[in-house]
């Protein structure tokens, strides 16, 4: 309780936290969209290489080692601010493998920030109901 109004004291670090959270969350998002959609474009590519016999070139596949390593770094960056289990993590980096895996894991991840459902007590899939 603060001495002054008798109201409980504010931990200090409270508003902080939540910035750094939206900006990591921000970014986060921005990224799994990128890889999402670099994804996409590359199993395009692949289809149109082993199905269809046409060469396209290896930009795509280059272009998306480097989105999803910035990926990686974003997730490590949102994982380690909002302080979710190893699990969360391991999900969200097998999310921008799977083709459309990162639009699905970006939604949830934002509907659970956005509800202040964050810190160790999470469950490792998003989404997952944290009481059972």
């Amino acid at each position: 309780m603060s001495a002054v109004d008798g109201r409980p004291a504010r931990t200090p670090g409270t508003a902080a936290r939540r910035r750094e959270a939206g900006s990591a969350l921000t970014r986060y998002r921005v990224m799994a969209f990128a890889t999402g959609v670099m994804l996409l474009v590359l199993v395009l590519e692949m289809i149109l290489k082993y199905g269809f016999d046409t060469e396209i070139g290896s930009a795509i596949a280059i272009i998306h080692g480097w989105v999803y390593a910035v990926y990686l770094v974003t997730v490590f960056d949102l994982w380690s601010r909002l302080r979710w289990p190893f699990g969360r993590f391991v999900v969200l980096v097998l999310s921008g493998v799977v083709p459309l895996l990162s639009f699905w894991a970006e939604r949830r991840v934002v509907a659970e920030v956005r509800a202040g459902r964050y810190g160790p007590h999470v469950p490792a899939t998003p989404g997952e109901d944290p009481s059972r």
